[in-house]
């Protein structure tokens, strides 16, 4: 969709972006706050704040209930929910063009004005525990948490972090809320037909209602090499698991795309150099490879579910591809065949005003970044193989990596599969 976007500076201290779409007929609104579980204080409450976020949309200066304000908010449609990470928290709106102006009010009003009350702090605590003894069921969840922790970050997994579930005050949500939700601290981004509005919404954000506080720091972590792990589970047929490379630094908007081309060549298709080798053997029936970055790392992740027969030959290959990448085995039909697939996915995203705000959110929420999507087809040509190949060398010379695994097999089989890894790093 065409669109125009427009990054302001409030009086008030808060910063965000208008993303003006002429054809749009709804508003989807963002909201983020530096505010997730690694801002709560005290690591024996660790659940605040996710405890405070299922409290958002409770009662607040105008509704008694979540049940009042839910009825209201969604009565023609409309659509919102919140979500808590490690660094943040946000809100997310959706509505119709023609009631973007009370939805953007309701949204502020849970947003600014809560009145968190005991009644429905335990509820939410009763809901957090189904929700988090859920997600033990989650491999892919338990792999990477696992992984984030034992590779140097200051986490709590699943059992822990259930545990400081019954810690946690009505007075400690409140000085959550207090210490996080700040104009300071706050990014924005409204996307839709902006035009005439433009004058309006600056006014409504001026006047959000918020405190000026400050933008609070993220937390870094001091990365370090790990063991394999294996996480036993009676139930698990198969071997799920995560195989992460670190590097301490975040890697940039071009460093990240080049290394998009390099997971499309050995993930991406199933005629990939890892994924479409494997899936030929009959070896596995998916394998994934991504790469994020946060604000001192960028992590090389690997995943999938195999076979405990068929584990070594695919890990064989993990490491035998990695290791023909960093001797600079790429050719040019591989580069062009990632611009192509690329530049078709780019024009075929985008075709909804969500999905434009959720092209810019990520960076911009983090890191104040803003990269326009019509630059992605000049960045695309200018991708280059020694780009991608250097990339790789920079995880391998780091050492920062791990092997982590959910079956129900012993330990050693991880350990030989970790052993098969480490002749990438030779």
């Amino acid at each position: 969709m065409e669109h125009k976007v427009e990054e302001i500076e409030l009086k008030n201290g808060a910063k965000g972006l208008l993303i003006d779409v002429p054809a749009a007929r709804i508003v989807d609104m963002r909201f983020g706050f530096r505010a997730g579980n690694r801002f709560v204080r005290d690591k024996s409450k660790y659940e605040t704040a996710h405890l405070m976020e299922h409290m958002a949309f409770g009662a607040n200066a105008r509704f008694k209930d979540e049940q009042d304000y839910e009825a209201d908010f969604t009565k023609n449609g409309a659509y919102h929910n919140a979500f808590t990470a490690d660094f943040a928290m946000t809100y997310v709106a959706s509505c119709a063009d023609f009631e973007w102006e009370r939805i953007f009010d309701l949204q502020k009003l849970a947003i600014a004005k809560p009145k968190f009350n005991e009644d429905e702090m335990m509820s939410e605590k009763g809901n957090i525990t189904n929700e988090l003894t859920g997600y033990k069921n989650n491999y892919g969840r338990l792999i990477w948490q696992h992984m984030q922790k034992d590779l140097g970050e200051d986490i709590l997994i699943l059992d822990e972090s259930l545990k400081t579930l019954p810690n946690i005050s009505l007075k400690d949500i409140c000085n959550h809320h207090a210490l996080t939700h700040t104009a300071k601290n706050m990014r924005f981004l409204i996307a839709g037909n902006i035009g005439d509005k433009r004058a309006l919404v600056i006014e409504k954000m001026e006047n959000f209602g918020l405190r000026l506080g400050e933008r609070l720091e993220l937390p870094k972590d001091e990365y370090v090499a790990a063991p394999a792990r294996l996480i036993q589970r009676k139930d698990a047929a198969n071997l799920s698991f995560g195989f992460s490379m670190m590097v301490t630094r975040r890697f940039n908007f071009t460093e990240n795309l080049a290394m998009d081309a390099l997971n499309h060549i050995l993930t991406g298709t199933l005629y990939s150099r890892i994924f479409g080798k494997a899936r030929k053997l009959g070896l596995v029936y998916g394998v994934m490879s991504e790469v994020n970055s946060g604000d001192n790392y960028s992590a090389w992740d690997f995943g999938g579910e195999v076979n405990y027969e068929a584990a070594k030959q695919l890990f064989q290959i993990v490491r035998d591809e990695i290791l023909g990448i960093l001797a600079s085995w790429i050719s040019d039909e591989e580069i062009e065949a990632f611009k192509s697939y690329a530049y078709g996915r780019y024009l075929m995203g985008g075709q909804t005003v969500a999905a434009l705000a959720e092209s810019y959110v990520g960076n911009y929420f983090n890191y104040d970044e803003v990269n326009l999507r019509s630059d992605l087809p000049e960045r695309l040509q200018k991708i280059r193989k020694e780009d991608l190949v250097k990339l790789a060398r920079e995880f391998v010379a780091s050492g920062i990596w791990t092997l982590t695994g959910v079956g129900n097999k012993d330990d050693v089989r991880v350990a030989e599969l970790y052993k098969v890894l480490e002749g990438i790093f030779v």
